[in-house]
């Protein structure tokens, strides 16, 4: 499919074994690794110490898997779910392999299942197998997450504010 095709789709928009390469990439940094380790308040020194990296057998310092889950969803998000009711959650997270400061992560998503909601007839639920991958291939993050999706015709529509502009 091209890009415009996955764009604002909707429910009956997706068929099973729909695959989406996301058309995000985005190169992880130090910053990146140090920002997110501690606005989380995760201590482990394995994302904040250079050197302690080394002594436990990394080449450089290896990424916050949490941010590699955070961002990994977020590049999905434009292609697939803008229309989303809400996340359901995550299951089957794997890390076969870290990312590392200075990597590329690339990602694409397959439709695994399509269902009605049973308690709400505006969405269905779809869950996504998603996998993360570096700029060598190498896979570092798969998952599978459940969203309940939009119907045609039945997300919310919020009108625009104008901006007040002085005569």
């Amino acid at each position: 499919m091209s890009e415009k095709e996955w764009r604002d789709r909707f429910y009956e928009d997706f068929s099973v074994g729909d695959v989406c390469k996301h058309r995000n990439a985005r190169t992880v940094t130090t910053y990146d690794n140090m920002m997110f380790t501690l606005l989380t308040q995760n201590p482990a020194p394995l994302h904040l110490n250079h050197e302690y990296a080394k002594a436990s057998g990394h080449e450089r310092m290896p990424f916050n898997s949490t941010f590699t889950l955070a961002l990994v969803t977020g590049q999905s998000v434009a292609d697939l779910t803008p229309n989303v009711m809400t996340n359901l959650g995550w299951s089957e997270v794997r890390l076969p392999a870290p990312a590392y400061e200075g990597d590329t992560i690339y990602s694409e998503s397959q439709v695994i299942s399509l269902r009605e909601s049973s308690k709400h007839s505006q969405a269905g639920i779809m869950a996504l197998k998603t996998t993360g991958y570096t700029q060598e291939g190498v896979v570092v993050i798969e998952f599978t997450r459940t969203v309940m999706i939009y119907k045609t015709g039945c997300v919310p529509v919020l009108p625009r504010p104008e901006p007040i502009r002085k005569s």
